[in-house]
């Protein structure tokens, strides 16, 4: 019998806790668990529905900040009490406190996926990291080719299996634009551009409205996503006279709507690791541009994606500009289907759990 209990940081809406979740649910393993290091189970439900009808299989620690020594035997009971089989850690927290809880707890198998790798460049981090990757001995998983080149670069790696994010393509498809952006209300009438995310400095939404203003009059830009910088963002459309073309729409449940009232996506990010969101937007058959940080470009459909560099207006919005044009010469859908799936992601997983199995045995 296989007991998969992943260990995330914090169960809060983003890439590594949306993947988490998917992982649980299209896993075949006979019992799959999520433990958070932080946060409390009522707050999370409350703040993110999704979590809902799983929450019996969730476990918070309510972690505070600092180093707690005793989370380290509280988790090794509660990976004895759950009778693990696989652990699977997403970044350096959970890396520390679940990879030696599981040591402790004799768990067979443990994976460890890396999702972006600018903390390496942290040498602290990078060290603590050396060190527990030796310690715990896991198998190692980028989500991403930049993200394992990095790793192999800082962490004086030979090899990392690389296994890409996926998302559920049956649940965002194309749909009727015309009704979804009556749900938001949305124009009817305009080619809009449709960008979701946390509204802080390293998403580079700023960058998106600068780029606004060397566009036609008849794109819209549609922002989905709150944050500490929406009122300086509101202020600067506001100041660059397009407060009229861009369309503050908060925090969001129902993304496929989303992307299926937009005409092209953009991701205008300083920072990524390998974002969903991209991928979630081409699945609905629109296309994308996004900044070539991370792993972001590796998201994009081969045949119409585009990647700019980070920070320059202009470039992003001759992007645009040509995605606006042609967003119908394109099928991007087909790409994320037959390559980035989260069936295709949870099958990756699997095969390295079955090679782990074979391995030990």
């Amino acid at each position: 019998m296989s007991v998969v209990v992943q260990v995330v940081q914090h169960l809060k809406p983003g890439g590594i806790e949306t993947m988490a979740l998917d992982l649980a649910a299209f896993s075949n393993a006979n019992d799959a668990w999520i433990v958070s290091l932080e946060g409390s189970k009522e707050e999370a439900v409350s703040n993110w529905p999704r979590l809902a009808p799983i929450a019996d299989r969730l476990v918070f620690l309510n972690k505070e900040p600092g180093l707690k020594l005793s989370l380290f035997w509280h988790l090794r009971g509660i990976l004895k009490r759950l009778k693990a089989t696989v652990v699977h850690t997403h970044h350096i927290g959970p890396l520390l406190y679940a990879g030696i809880a599981s040591r402790l707890a004799g768990v067979p198998k443990i994976i460890h996926t890396e999702h972006d790798a600018w903390h390496l460049e942290n040498e602290q981090r990078c060290k603590l990291q050396q060190r527990l990757l030796k310690v715990v001995k896991p198998i190692l998983v980028a989500d991403a080719d930049t993200v394992a080149a990095a790793m192999k670069h800082h962490l004086g790696l030979e090899s990392v299996t690389v296994v890409r994010n996926g998302i559920d393509s049956e649940r965002f498809q194309a749909g009727n634009k015309a009704e979804c952006r009556k749900l938001f209300n949305l124009p009817q009438s305009t080619q809009i551009i449709g960008c979701g995310g946390r509204m802080e400095s390293v998403k580079g939404q700023n960058v998106l409205i600068d780029a606004m203003v060397e566009l036609p009059e008849t794109a819209h830009l549609a922002l989905a996503g709150s944050g500490s910088l929406e009122a300086a963002l509101k202020q600067q459309a506001e100041t660059l006279g397009v407060s009229e073309r861009v369309h503050f729409l908060g925090h969001l449940d129902n993304m496929p709507a989303f992307y299926q009232s937009i005409d092209v996506f953009c991701l205008p990010s300083f920072k990524e690791g390998f974002p969903l969101s991209s991928l979630e937007a081409q699945s609905c058959n629109v296309p994308a541009v996004v900044t070539d940080v991370g792993g972001s470009k590796e998201t994009l459909c081969t045949e119409c994606g585009l990647a700019v560099p980070a920070g320059d207006s202009s470039a992003l919005a001759t992007a645009l500009r040509h995605q606006l044009e042609h967003s119908h010469d394109c099928n991007p859908r087909e790409y994320v289907v037959n390559h980035a799936d989260v069936r295709v992601m949870v099958h990756q997983y699997e095969v390295l759990v079955g090679m782990a199995r074979e391995t030990a045995q």
